[in-house]
């Protein structure tokens, strides 16, 4: 089976990205991997992705700083 990435775009998505991420988790094509890119968003969204990242080694975490 190839590896499928699904690369998950968060922005202000705290109430939301949960979900997204369990439905992504639950499919049953097992070789996959999740990029979650955080956009510097202002709420928890970060630590959310960090989680899951740190829970299963198929959830990938990248937050991009803004430079202000």
């Amino acid at each position: 089976m190839p590896k499928i990435s699904v690369i998950v775009p968060v922005y202000k998505a705290e109430k939301f990205l949960a979900t997204c991420i369990e439905s992504i988790l639950n499919q049953t094509y097992g070789n996959l991997e999740i990029i979650l890119v955080d956009d510097g968003s202002p709420d928890s969204c970060g630590k959310i992705c960090e989680k899951y990242a740190l829970s299963d080694s198929r959830a990938v975490s990248y937050t991009h700083l803004r430079a202000h």
